[in-house]
């Protein structure tokens, strides 16, 4: 076969492909110039539309929820605080208590101190004397 007769072959399958092809666009709607179809745009989907009902019983679920969430994550930092509390309040007393004198003690030094009040020599005032060197 020579050259020639080879590209003349071609050249009709070709000009075949392209009558086919042709027939094929034309069944789906689309020109002969090889334009493709569009592809179909997604079709939006309805919007929900809630009653006001439906929404305050969604909302109200929410809020319980959300309450039990606080509760279990307060409930933790609640009984540590109250612990600390309960042991600061306990720190305090006892060093309340051991800075406090005892009552025997108290009564001991009252009794001393009625006692030098009774006892006491009256002090008069002497005239500004300068101290003696020693």
């Amino acid at each position: 076969m020579n050259a020639d007769s080879i590209i003349a072959a071609i050249d009709a399958e070709i000009a075949k492909l392209h009558q086919a092809r042709a027939l094929l666009s034309e069944d789906t709607g689309a020109s002969s110039k090889g334009k493709q179809p569009r592809p179909a745009k997604p079709q939006k989907t309805a919007k929900r539309v809630l009653s006001p009902e439906a929404r305050k019983r969604i909302a109200d679920a929410q809020r319980k929820r959300w309450a039990v969430s606080r509760k279990v994550k307060n409930a933790g930092t609640k009984a540590v605080a109250k612990a600390e509390k309960k042991t600061a309040v306990k720190k305090n007393t006892a060093e309340k208590k051991a800075n406090r004198p005892s009552s025997k003690t108290v009564t001991r030094v009252k009794a001393k101190k009625a006692v030098s009040k009774k006892s006491a020599p009256i002090k008069t005032e002497a005239p500004n004397q300068l101290p003696l060197p020693s």
